[in-house]
């Protein structure tokens, strides 16, 4: 209806409320896109995993493998243990003293050529030889009083027998006699007195002559002066112990070398093996020589046992010092001229493929393999190995010549990476 025109007042009219209308639903074609991203996904996550197993296939049995040979051969094999030694003479006399005093003139020094007997040292003699002058006193007033008795024996025998002439007459009475008879029992019996009397004075001065022969340090055998340990005018106290004044080798064309050998090799070890060993002094040079003697006494420093194996060696042009440090190798078993292959070959097997025996092997006596090259294919020979020095092996049985080609280790070239897909 049409709305009158005038001056009439105009009223305001409230506004209309506004609605919101909800976001509509994303449409429904959405979600399978969804699901063929996860697919996607998935897809190339399987296509990673198959190009890692078959790269890994691939390494580990495709590519080209190269080998590491060496051949059979025939030779020696030697086991042998080693061990560290001294250089000593193989008699050395310990020249001391049984007395007490001061060195009154020294004849021998080091290097010195001496013979059995020989004056080396003398000690002073002044106070021994007092006492075997006191002591022949002595024996000359034993002796002395062995003269009387002997004549107090011979009056009081006489007495007795005069008496007894008597007693059969009855001029006199019979406790005279007793008397007499006890004067002659007394004389005897004083005569043995003297008697021991004069064999304890000379055993005495010969005691007395003993040290003061002491007093004259000789050298007891043939020898070279090695060492020696007193200078004139010191004094020599022999009251606890034999003080060593002179060391003497007796022959220094025989030597012999003190090695310690630990209580894993020494069961190997016996009189007759043969050794060699070397000294600073000569590093270019071998010595050979043999075990003298395995000495069944046990040395034990921070509880490691050794055994002193002697080695004699002959030292006939004097090179050998005493005191040298020997670097001794000693053989315990040798094969001449045998079938051997390196150590080596018997560790080794094939990548993937379980190693037969290859430990008892190397210890000895036991069944084993090694891996021959034939026609460029390798092949496992079994064989039954028998020494063993560490670096080769004894071949006792099995199929094996000189000259074939045994594997000691390999090498694999495996093949390139397969590329990653993307995400």
């Amino acid at each position: 209806m049409n709305k009158p025109v005038g001056n009439s007042t105009a009223r305001s009219e409230t506004p209309a409320p506004v609605v919101l209308e909800p976001t509509p639903a994303p449409p429904a074609a959405a979600a399978p896109h969804t699901r063929r991203r996860w697919l996607i996904g998935g897809l190339l996550a399987l296509a990673v995993l198959a190009a890692a197993g078959i790269a890994w296939w691939l390494s580990n049995t495709g590519g080209s493998v190269q080998y590491t040979t060496a051949a059979v051969t025939r030779g020696d094999i030697t086991r042998a243990v080693t061990a560290t030694g001294t250089v000593n003479p193989v008699l050395t006399i310990i020249v001391g003293s049984y007395v007490s005093g001061v060195i009154q003139e020294i004849h021998c020094d080091y290097n010195t050529q001496v013979k059995t007997g020989q004056v080396c040292a003398k000690i002073d003699p002044r106070p021994y030889q007092t006492v075997v002058d006191q002591n022949q006193a002595n024996l000359a007033v034993a002796n002395a009083q062995l003269t009387k008795d002997k004549a107090n024996f011979d009056y009081a025998q006489i007495n007795y027998d005069r008496n007894a002439r008597l007693a059969q007459t009855n001029a006199i009475s019979k406790d005279t006699l007793d008397v007499s008879r006890n004067a002659l029992d007394q004389a005897r019996a004083q005569l043995g007195v003297d008697q021991a009397t004069i064999e304890q004075r000379q055993a005495q001065l010969e005691a007395a002559q003993v040290n003061l022969g002491y007093t004259n340090i000789i050298s007891p055998v043939d020898g070279t002066v090695v060492s020696r340990n007193v200078t004139v005018g010191q004094t020599v106290a022999a009251s606890f112990q034999t003080p060593t004044l002179f060391l003497i080798a007796t022959d220094l064309t025989k030597m012999q070398v003190d090695t310690n050998v630990s209580e894993s090799d020494i069961g190997g070890i016996k009189e007759g093996n043969k050794a060699s060993f070397t000294v600073d002094a000569f590093p270019r040079r071998t010595f050979e020589g043999a075990v003298a003697q395995v000495r069944q006494s046990p040395q034990t420093v921070q509880n490691v046992v050794t055994y002193d194996v002697v080695v004699g060696v002959d030292n006939s042009r004097l090179a050998l010092k005493p005191g040298m440090t020997a670097a001794t190798r000693i053989v315990i078993d040798e094969r001449r001229d045998v079938l051997r292959v390196p150590s080596q070959a018997l560790r080794y097997a094939p990548a993937g493929k379980a190693q037969r025996s290859a430990r008892g092997a190397v210890r000895g006596q036991a069944e084993g393999q090694v891996w021959v090259l034939r026609d460029d294919v390798a092949v496992a020979v079994p064989v039954t190995t028998g020494l063993d020095d560490d670096s080769f092996i004894e071949i006792v049985k099995g199929d094996l010549k000189a000259g074939d080609t045994v594997i000691v280790t390999e090498k694999r070239e495996t093949a390139k990476s397969l590329p990653v897909p993307r995400l």
